[in-house]
């Protein structure tokens, strides 16, 4: 038994536990190319979570993980089968009555630990700020970290080389040979300014890949996923030490 995870621990050790920050893994079901799971993001969200909250309780810090969300934003991939979509004000539900909840027992500081592009969770997160304002709500896109260059030959988007590599580290037992895996090739799109940041329009999945990745995973490797999980959860780890010291009042320098 973790004491840090809420699915493993007991009434017996949380009743006289006063918990400080609370972590929300959030994942989704999707197809990642030919070779990974449709778990993958539930896999990273759920395995990064729990490894930073072990870095930051072994510190001091009363952090606990809720059990991880396992349905994303997929409004993009309606076509791909079993492909699992909820609405974005879906998740404006149920993370407002999680919210609730956490609100109304005095645990006030919580993090979205995201592992799906398509959870964009930023407007959802002003709206219940000011419905919920005692709760210090942050969210964390651990999957953009730019350090990420550092661990990785070819820097993708979805099943890439860096995704493979976690999983093959995490549970190789669901990745299979890499010579299955398509090679994760993007088509662009037709108009330049779509693809510079400040013009957007949602991808229509199955015109955007063929194998539904995006990234080259062919260089992934376990041991580039061991060293960029350990990464990556020390820093979080560090990072939720930080947030169970922080005056929220007066958050700023």
């Amino acid at each position: 038994m973790r004491p840090y995870i809420l699915a493993e621990t007991n009434w017996k050790a949380v009743k006289d536990t006063h918990f400080s920050v609370a972590v929300l893994p959030w994942g989704a079901t999707e197809a990642h190319n030919y070779h990974l799971p449709y778990t993958t993001d539930v896999i990273e969200s759920e395995c990064i979570a729990a490894e930073s909250a072990r870095v930051a309780w072994e510190q001091g810090s009363k952090v606990i993980v809720l059990p991880t969300i396992p349905f994303g934003v997929n409004t993009g991939q309606a076509d791909i089968t079993l492909d699992i979509n909820i609405n974005p004000s879906t998740q404006l539900i149920l993370l407002s009555d999680i919210v609730e909840t956490l609100n109304r027992q005095g645990i006030y500081k919580l993090v979205i630990l995201n592992s799906h592009g398509g959870n964009d969770f930023k407007p959802i997160l002003r709206e219940l700020g000011l419905k919920f304002p005692k709760m210090y709500i942050s969210l964390c896109n651990w999957f953009q970290n730019p350090e990420k260059k550092n661990y990785f030959d070819i820097v993708g988007d979805h099943a890439d080389e860096m995704e493979t590599s976690l999983l093959m580290y995490l549970r190789p037992d669901l990745v299979l040979p890499l010579s299955q895996a398509g090679n994760g090739a993007e088509n662009k799109h037709k108009i330049t300014e779509f693809t510079q940041g400040w013009m957007w329009a949602e991808r229509q999945w199955s015109k955007v890949t063929t194998d539904t990745g995006i990234g080259n995973p062919k260089l992934a490797d376990a041991q580039k996923g061991e060293r960029y999980f350990k990464y990556i959860t020390e820093k979080i780890g560090n990072i939720l030490v930080q947030l169970d010291k922080l005056d929220i009042e007066n958050p700023y320098q």
